[in-house]
């Protein structure tokens, strides 16, 4: 078995401490994906199970090891960068089998592990090719290619699409999603991308500030978040906020009407509140005048209305089907009462 488990994990550059006391456990065989804003700790924290950076306290497992002092190459593990970091004068094999050639491998074993990797990769065509004859989403396969090849315990990426067009992003995700399925060996996977968290992870370890927000599935992330940080980073477009008041067992909210206060049982009247509402989980009355339609975009079979509340907030709201809000209209806003979040202006926790 070869999960990761991370104790109390503390890591300080001189006085700061940027990752504050992380406990989590992967299981052998996930996709864990952390994600989270640029600057919240999630590259740092990857490092660290790779052994690039140092942990200041705590403890990290891979397995039955502690691999906490270890050297990088010592712990099991292969990493996939955000630069595919292949040499140019070597081709496609050679790039894939240098870790193996660097470390005494015999050239029979060199050339069976690399043919293995071209086959599960697609690359059979292109190894005797350099890199600079390769499309971008063929050089990060053969990086890719590079760490199947060592066998490692544990995969790890950091941000690997994140230099590809939006159409390779899409191709490389299926093609990462396959790779695991096939080998089934334990990936942690670094993004700001919550689409890419969305559609890729087993679990999804949410970040910020170097501390983990929550830990869930990403269905469960999407439709029970535990705050509002999470409530509105996983989601897109993003779920929309209105402050609110608890009055008389309700939530007043500005522009929208009285029958769709949302009963709560909490008894503390004038308490504020933010109300979250996701964009598909809206609907515009088209009779109604409460909000004001700034913005449209039609993307083919879904659109988005932009729209400006009574209040100066701003909505987004998902239609579908043939009819379209023009910029420039004024209409109403409904949704289902049982589709709403409530949070606690001052902790940004959910009331449930």
């Amino acid at each position: 078995m070869t999960g990761v488990v991370l104790r109390n994990v503390i890591k300080r550059f001189g006085q700061v401490e940027v990752i504050h006391g992380v406990d989590l456990e992967i299981e052998d065989g996930e996709f864990c994906v952390f994600v989270g804003p640029s600057g919240c700790g999630k590259s740092t924290l990857l490092r660290m199970v790779a052994g690039l950076e140092e942990t200041t306290e705590g403890s990290i497992h891979i397995g039955a090891r502690d691999v906490t002092r270890m050297d990088p190459s010592e712990r099991g593990v292969a990493m996939v960068f955000q630069t595919y970091a292949l040499y140019p004068h070597m081709t496609v094999a050679e790039n894939m089998g240098f870790g193996l050639k660097m470390t005494g491998h015999p050239k029979e074993v060199i050339s069976e592990k690399v043919g293995h990797a071209a086959d599960i990769l697609k690359l059979g065509p292109y190894l005797d090719r350099r890199p600079k004859a390769l499309s971008g989403g063929q050089r990060q396969r053969v990086a890719i290619g590079r760490a199947i090849v060592r066998g490692p315990e544990v995969f790890l990426f950091d941000e690997p699409l994140s230099n590809l067009d939006a159409e390779l992003r899409v191709e490389m995700r299926v093609e990462i999603a396959r790779l695991h399925k096939e080998i089934g060996a334990t990936m942690i996977y670094v993004t700001h991308d919550q689409t890419e968290a969305m559609t890729l992870a087993k679990k999804i370890v949410v970040l910020r500030d170097g501390r983990i927000e929550q830990v869930g599935r990403p269905m469960d992330l999407y439709r029970d978040p535990d705050n509002r940080f999470v409530a509105g980073f996983i989601g897109s477009p993003a779920m929309n906020f209105l402050d609110a008041q608890i009055s008389g067992g309700k939530v007043s909210v500005p522009g929208l009407k009285a029958d769709l206060g949302l009963p709560v049982n909490m008894p503390e009247d004038g308490r504020k509140v933010s109300l979250g509402l996701r964009p598909e989980h809206l609907e515009l009355d088209p009779e109604g005048e409460s909000h004001h339609v700034e913005l449209t975009e039609a993307l083919g079979g879904v659109s988005y209305a932009y729209l400006v509340s009574p209040s100066g907030e701003r909505l987004i709201v998902e239609e579908r089907g043939d009819f379209r809000t023009e910029a420039g209209a004024r209409v109403g806003v409904r949704f289902p009462v049982e589709k709403a979040y409530l949070f606690d202006a001052e902790t940004d926790l959910r009331l449930r």
